[in-house]
């Protein structure tokens, strides 16, 4: 495996898209009520300006995009406004290097935040294996933070 976490070009949006569209619709399979997505999930204009704005990220294997990530970093804290993966690479450990690659590309970074659907058993065990703490929750989400270590 030749892994690499890297920021997508515009010229990426269109595969992410399909990954990320692919992705959150199989939410369905595993207990989503329907299938859908957070905001922007499935459209190729979404994409296209958050690679512009330098948020979206890809992940390679071998040169072809496997999965992908939307990062959001406001002063100390590096907020993961998602992270996706096709499908098909579901469970080879791709969410994991990402989540560590995200965790690590920053080193500022004092405390990384996130939120996930209630519902979503997968994405909620994820988070909290990699060390994620709930914070809060209300009817629909789940809101997560880990702090770095204070050296």
């Amino acid at each position: 495996m030749s892994l690499q976490f890297l920021k997508a070009g515009t010229s990426d949006a269109l595969t992410l898209t399909g990954i990320s569209k692919r992705s959150f619709d199989s939410d369905a399979l595993i207990g989503g009520p329907i299938s859908g997505g957070p905001p922007g999930y499935m459209a190729v204009p979404f994409h296209t300006k958050m690679a512009r704005q330098g948020h979206l990220y890809k992940l390679t294997d071998e040169g072809l995009i496997v999965g992908g990530a939307l990062l959001f970093l406001k002063n100390d804290v590096l907020n993961i406004g998602r992270i996706f993966v096709a499908p098909e690479h579901f469970r080879k450990g791709y969410g994991i290097f990402m989540m560590q690659e995200a965790e690590n590309m920053f080193p500022e970074v004092k405390e990384y935040t996130l939120d996930t659907p209630v519902w979503n058993v997968r994405t909620n065990a994820f988070y909290s294996k990699l060390g994620y703490k709930e914070i809060k929750r209300d009817k629909e989400f789940v809101f997560y933070s880990k702090v770095t270590k204070v050296i």
